[in-house]
């Protein structure tokens, strides 16, 4: 393997998770001067910025040529989302889940993900695809907005203390170094995705794997780094609540900006990969679905279920490891998955369920 390459993919990733961090801080910051509201902020700004480093690679992707590494990037990242980094999370230390996000966050991003499997269906996410879900996000948006007024004082004390308490403009002098801030994250971004995409094509090139696996693994593992600090954080601070809003918000972001933006931008749209739409597309649905019933029960997510997430992600990423290099033991470890491990998942979650409604 060529060492320039894993050069420039390390630096990307950690250029990205860098970049990431200055545009999260300083648009919430920013978003707190004008006095915005702590909810809002929450998931519109906080999600998008952690989200800004599949945007910076699904973008530079998709001009450069590569349409099925960024599809990869954000199918894979939304699978990482919710298995890896919400597993890791909750086995660190058990998270709460607010009703707000079993009964509105989890559906929406449900129907999200359906949506998009949808367009899919034709192998591209086009300009007509990108441009429906976009005007989809600017409506879950001013959605987020109308119910902001709803807010508790607890969420506003919470997002207080995470991003700051300022609610007013506090001069020009606050503005324009949190707009500098934003500024100097979005170009860290531009320059982490420019050094990560170029770096996972040649090791893809070099090792012989589709840049669509590369994506769904390790883009799709590096560029949901700020998910993962941040959720991690949040749950060790206490905050248990932002970590899971952090993961469902921005996976909804990554299907509805992320696809939207590129599939409007891009010359020729986003290529799906067959390999993708049957597999991974479901496979994220089939994740997203997941999420309900777990967190309905208890509306906590607890280190057992974290455990289950992580041995999920990992079987998840075998799977993709032995159909690239199609070894023969792939059929045998679909059977096992197929016929044991999610029946038994499935009948567990179902027993939970049914004695938490009782």
């Amino acid at each position: 393997m060529d060492s320039s390459a894993l050069f420039w993919l390390v630096l990307g990733l950690v250029s990205l998770v860098a970049g990431g961090e200055l545009l999260v801080r300083g648009a919430a910051r920013l978003a707190t001067l004008f006095g915005l509201s702590p909810l809002v902020i929450g998931l519109t700004v906080v999600a998008m910025g952690t989200s800004a480093p599949e945007l910076a690679v699904s973008l530079h992707a998709g001009f450069a040529g590569q349409p099925e590494l960024a599809m990869g990037n954000v199918v894979g990242s939304n699978i990482a989302n919710v298995l890896l980094i919400l597993g890791v999370a909750a086995v660190l230390t058990p998270l709460v889940v607010q009703a707000q996000i079993v009964r509105r966050e989890v559906p929406i991003g449900i129907v999200a993900a359906l949506a998009v499997t949808a367009l899919a269906l034709d192998g591209r996410i086009g300009r007509v695809d990108g441009a429906l879900l976009t005007v989809a996000l600017i409506g879950y948006t001013a959605y987020t907005v109308a119910e902001s007024r709803r807010e508790t004082r607890a969420v506003r004390e919470e997002y207080a203390e995470e991003f700051g308490t300022q609610t007013r403009p506090r001069g020009a002098l606050a503005v324009s170094r949190e707009v500098a801030i934003v500024v100097a994250g979005l170009v860290v971004l531009v320059l982490g995705a420019r050094w990560l995409v170029d770096g996972a094509i040649s090791i893809a090139e070099t090792l012989g794997i589709s840049k669509a696996i590369i994506g769904l693994t390790i883009v799709a593992i590096g560029t949901s780094l700020p998910e993962l600090a941040t959720s991690i954080i949040a749950g060790l601070h206490g905050q248990r609540d932002i970590a899971i809003g952090n993961a469902i918000g921005s996976n909804l972001f990554n299907l509805l900006a992320i696809l939207g933006l590129a599939g409007l931008l891009t010359p020729d749209g986003i290529t799906v990969p067959g390999g993708i739409l049957r597999f991974d597309l479901p496979v994220m649905i089939a994740v997203s679905a997941a999420c309900l019933p777990v967190f309905f029960v208890g509306h906590r997510l607890g280190r057992w279920e974290g455990v289950m997430f992580l041995g999920y992600y990992a079987a998840y990423l075998l799977y993709l490891a032995l159909n690239a290099v199609h070894h023969e033991a792939l059929d045998e470890f679909s059977l096992a998955m197929a016929a044991f491990v999610m029946p038994l998942t499935a009948v567990t979650i179902a027993i939970l369920v049914w004695r938490t409604l009782r």
